[in-house]
């Protein structure tokens, strides 16, 4: 179970990217955030924006155009 779940479907880029940005700087290190989303370059989105922020994709899944990222917050 997530701490922290973001429902953004519908939104595109660079929104969603934007407010999962936003709303990982709330949480601890350690924490998890899960993320709706149906953009269809979210994929590659966020796992640049994992890479690049140093914090952990622990799962990305698709299922009938909605994809889920697990994300944890690595550093502070």
């Amino acid at each position: 179970m997530a701490d922290t779940v973001l429902d953004l479907k519908g939104l595109q880029c660079p929104m969603p990217i934007l407010k999962t940005k936003k709303a990982m700087t709330a949480l601890l290190p350690g924490a998890t955030l899960e993320v709706f989303a149906t953009d269809p370059g979210a994929p590659g989105d966020f796992s640049a924006f994992c890479e690049q922020s140093k914090n952990t994709l622990l799962e990305s899944t698709e299922n009938d155009g909605v994809f889920r990222f697990l994300i944890r917050r690595e550093s502070a």
